[in-house]
């Protein structure tokens, strides 16, 4: 076993510059037609959005909006927001949130060691690790989707907000594209993942009392009637 984690590391699998997926793997000859038609029309399309000055310039407030959808932060930052704000109203929403946000972690954690397509450039976040070196789908494209969906749909917030979740998310989508994280494909995937992700929650839905259980178990210390092990 050691030899063979040796052999990964100096030997690192090498990658189809075509498709992005590595060598060696047998795919379908339509899929591999597909994938490179995507390699190529990602480079045009963000080729051509970089034409114009104003996209050259966003690109620094791309980064804004990649940290805004990071899975880690809206992890820790929704925990963090379970235990300090204690609405009994507010228990559905964020007990039911917070569990889209895990299974959507772990789909998209599984989906992209499953199909190991890596990025079109080099990806220097730091917050990247494991699953997040490969590709499809777009883990942030996903949860951005779920989450507008989630607030506007399933746990509708005021009217007023719906434009800015729509435009957060789908400028979420193209910085994807311009910042070179992602394919056009694995960004259409992580829209299709977060609507299914949506579907999902929706079926799962935690009722009242559900809700109360589980914020009672994350804050124990928070909630009337929490039981205290001293």
């Amino acid at each position: 076993m050691y030899v063979t984690i040796c052999f990964l590391i100096d030997h690192p699998p090498q990658v189809d510059s075509k498709t992005r997926l590595e060598e060696g793997r047998n795919i379908p000859p339509a899929l591999k037609k597909l994938l490179e038609w995507d390699v190529v029309l990602t480079k045009q399309f963000v080729s051509f959005m970089l034409n114009f000055v104003p996209f050259r310039s966003l690109r620094t407030h791309c980064k804004v909006l990649e940290y805004s959808c990071h899975g880690i932060a809206w992890l820790a930052g929704w925990l963090a927001f379970c235990w300090m704000i204690n609405k009994p109203e507010w228990y559905q929403m964020q007990v039911n949130l917070f569990i889209g946000l895990l299974t959507d972690i772990v789909m998209v954690a599984v989906i992209k060691a499953a199909t190991r397509r890596r990025r079109p450039a080099i990806n220097d976040d730091p917050l990247c690790f494991g699953p997040d070196k490969f590709s499809f789908p777009s883990g942030h494209v996903s949860r951005g989707v779920f989450i507008t969906t989630f607030l506007i749909f399933l746990d509708p917030v005021m009217i007023v907000f719906w434009p800015p979740l729509l435009a957060w998310t789908v400028a979420l989508c193209i910085s994807r594209l311009i910042l070179y994280r992602h394919h056009i494909l694995d960004v259409v995937g992580g829209i299709i993942l977060g609507l299914f992700n949506a579907l999902l929650i929706s079926i799962l839905w935690f009722d009242q009392e559900g809700s109360v259980w589980l914020i009672n178990w994350i804050t124990d210390e928070r909630v009337a009637g929490a039981e205290y092990h001293v």
